[in-house]
């Protein structure tokens, strides 16, 4: 009787392998980086999103974003001053933690600031976010629904009927108050009625130079020596 490929034992020694060969690819990216590029910056993002971090990318086509695996990062720009790769690397890897990145770019510490403070771009929030303000939506016809979704509306909690095929809010109702933790339905709720209060921005935490090896504490705050857990994104 034939064996069903169900049965089929699959060995993690290549998984493990593949894993591995990618980390060191990444060590040898950045090492690469640190040797081309003339300044090296860490950024911290709130409230991430991809798409604007893509955005970022598209607009500094001339340098190198680095975002997420921040062990493999610490590891290639070293721990300490016994196995950094260069001189006060170490001390950019105690900013390595969290959802931040590593800008490798030959623009002026001027420049980089100048960008960033600038980048600032409202989106939805989402569950877990803190609302920024009170909102509160007031009783009527919500004419840009349509009939079919009211369901879908009370279900969120909303205090909907259909009157006259149109949705309508029989009573006011508050959303959130400013300070909440929002919750998956106030955040969907917020999201329909195209309310954003999620600020995407970015923070230059500290940088360091190539060709001085000076390092340079920029957000003015202090070393980062706690564990935290590390955050990869996509």
């Amino acid at each position: 009787m034939p064996k069903s490929k169900r049965d089929k034992k699959i060995s993690l020694t290549k998984t493990a392998k593949k894993g591995l060969e990618s980390k060191q690819k990444l060590i040898e990216e950045l090492r690469k980086c640190v040797d081309t590029y003339r300044n090296l910056f860490i950024f911290s993002v709130a409230n991430m999103r991809n798409s604007k971090l893509k955005d970022i990318r598209t607009a500094w086509k001339h340098s190198r974003f680095f975002f997420g695996k921040n062990k493999v990062m610490m590891i290639a720009l070293g721990k300490g001053e016994t196995d950094e790769y260069k001189d006060n690397l170490h001390k950019v890897s105690k900013y390595l933690r969290g959802e931040v990145g590593v800008l490798f770019t030959n623009k002026t510490k001027d420049e980089v600031q100048e960008y960033f403070s600038h980048f600032k771009e409202m989106d939805y929030a989402r569950a877990g976010n803190q609302a920024q303000m009170d909102v509160t939506l007031d009783e009527g016809p919500q004419e840009q629904f349509p009939h079919s979704m009211e369901p879908q509306l009370r279900q969120l909690g909303l205090p909907t009927a259909l009157k006259k095929g149109v949705v309508t809010l029989i009573k006011d109702y508050d959303v959130c108050k400013e300070g909440d933790t929002l919750t998956p339905e106030q955040a969907r709720i917020l999201k329909l009625f195209g309310i954003e209060m999620a600020e995407f921005k970015v923070q230059i935490k500290c940088m360091w130079n190539s060709e001085t090896g000076e390092f340079e504490n920029i957000a003015g705050e202090e070393d980062c020596t706690q564990d935290n857990e590390e955050e990869d994104v996509e």
